[in-house]
């Protein structure tokens, strides 16, 4: 698990991603800062879309750039998330965030801090969020992957 000094600044980091939300109909922010094996941070924010479908969570904008810069192994990442009235709120990742942390992650070992504007946090690991979840070990040994 991730030390408090490392979960303090992954919160800090989430908090200000937070800030760059695009959030014109929810009013919702959220933020995360996601940690590689290696110890670079990812950053990212919602980003919200008239039509919702197309709307992209904080957690998977984090993933996502990371991925996309190469990265594949990953050991915490932290959330922030409230309304622009409620900063003593959590908000943890959603059902989609958290498949795609299973496409990456050991649902064991990979660390959810969860956490609020005032940086008060608690964690979880994804396999406690996500128990019994699909992932890339489900799809072992099938001929078409």
């Amino acid at each position: 698990m991730a030390d408090k000094e490392t979960a303090v600044m992954l919160i800090r980091e989430a908090q200000k991603a937070r800030e760059m939300a695009y959030v014109p109909y929810s009013h919702f922010r959220v933020g995360a800062a996601l940690l590689t094996e290696e110890g670079r941070v990812y950053t990212g924010c919602n980003i919200e879309n008239a039509a919702y479908g197309p709307s992209n969570c904080a957690e998977r904008t984090a993933f996502f750039k990371a991925v996309s810069e190469g990265e594949r192994s990953f050991r915490a990442i932290a959330v922030v998330g409230a309304g622009d009235t409620d900063q003593e709120k959590y908000a943890a990742p959603c059902g989609i965030c958290r498949q795609v942390m299973a496409e990456f992650c050991r649902p064991e070992e990979f660390e959810i801090i969860i956490a609020n504007m005032a940086g008060e946090y608690y964690t979880r690991t994804l396999g406690e969020l996500l128990p019994d979840g699909f992932g890339p070990a489900n799809l072992a040994g099938r001929p078409d992957v």
